[in-house]
């Protein structure tokens, strides 16, 4: 049987990732990057997140996979190398597996050591299909290892970006994210989620549900400060806020501050008055037309696109030429 192979381009980089926090906690306003959410703790709460009612994006996107994998096979074309951007545990890409008839699968996360038991377990599901594990942070730069092309020409490739992630991009980088996507597709094609803009109350429950499960993985982040930078944060000093800002068409996460307090950590602090806030996250959302065109403007071709009955949500694919 076959075994996964693997390879870890990103290194964590204590120093830096200090540098950067700190940096973030003494701008103008204060902000933290959504990427220091996900450590083991908030990557579980994210997944509780997701089996919520009020979180509509994964089941939606799920249903809107079901009901057109066909046609969606169609349109991206099978027997492609199948690159899983933001992989997690890999179900939704081997979900494909059948309808796709990939020719390898590469599933692309930050880390490889959370690869190494899923494509494990996977590769005895599927013990004639290569498997790749490729440890990347694309949020900073797509580049996919030279090593991956072997066996892998021109125009075969389909990256895969389910689950709505773009959004956490603001339109101009998420332009650059398209972009470099196509340059690795290498003339393939691109399968992506999209969240939908919709009503105010429907996105901010999505966001601020009556669990506060997402409220819970927001003030983890906390911990994550306390951890990595040294911070003297008390997450019972913080409420999680989510509101929907519609001029810029984007949800807002925010950790808000109970009362004046002082954040120290070694070689800083930040004085935060009551009410005042350090920005978690956005999540853009977009109208068909607006992603329609952004793919066209990212030099893809022929976009094509499925939504749920309701317009929550759309799943596009589209060529790169």
């Amino acid at each position: 049987m076959r075994s996964p192979q693997f390879i870890q381009l990103h290194q964590d980089d204590d120093a830096a990732a200090r540098a950067e926090l700190a940096a973030g906690l003494q701008a103008q306003p204060a902000h933290v990057a959504p990427k220091f959410l996900y450590d083991a703790l908030g990557s579980r709460l994210f997944d509780a997140i997701t089996e919520l009612p009020e979180y509509y994006p994964t089941r939606t996107e799920r249903a809107i996979f079901e009901s057109h994998r066909a046609a969606i096979a169609e349109a991206v074309g099978r027997g492609r190398t199948l690159v899983d951007l933001g992989a997690g545990n890999c179900e939704k890409a081997a979900a494909w597996f059948h309808a796709l008839a990939p020719r390898a699968y590469v599933a692309v996360d930050i880390s490889v050591a959370y690869l190494r038991q899923t494509l494990a377990t996977l590769q005895q599901r599927h013990p004639r299909l290569p498997m790749w594990g490729v440890g990347l942070d694309f949020s900073a730069a797509l580049h996919l290892p030279s090593e991956l092309a072997v066996g892998d020409s021109a125009g075969e490739r389909l990256l895969f970006y389910p689950g709505s992630s773009i959004g956490n991009f603001t339109p101009a980088q998420a332009l650059g994210f398209l972009r470099e996507t196509r340059r690795e597709a290498r003339g393939g094609a691109l399968l992506i989620g999209v969240d939908l803009v919709k009503a105010r109350p429907l996105l901010e429950r999505a966001y601020d549900d009556p669990l506060q499960v997402t409220a819970a993985f927001n003030r983890n982040l906390l911990r994550r400060l306390n951890t990595l930078l040294g911070t003297d944060a008390q997450v019972e000093d913080f409420e999680h806020v989510a509101r929907y800002d519609e001029g810029l068409q984007r949800i807002e996460m925010h950790l808000q501050a109970r009362r004046a307090l002082r954040l120290r950590w070694p070689g800083g602090e930040r004085q935060l008055s009551a009410g005042e806030r350090i920005h978690t996250e956005n999540s853009y959302k977009y109208t068909t037309t607006g992603f329609g065109a952004l793919l066209a403007q990212a030099g893809y071709q022929d976009p094509r696109c499925w939504t749920d009955e309701q317009g929550w949500f759309a799943v596009f694919s589209a060529q790169a030429g």
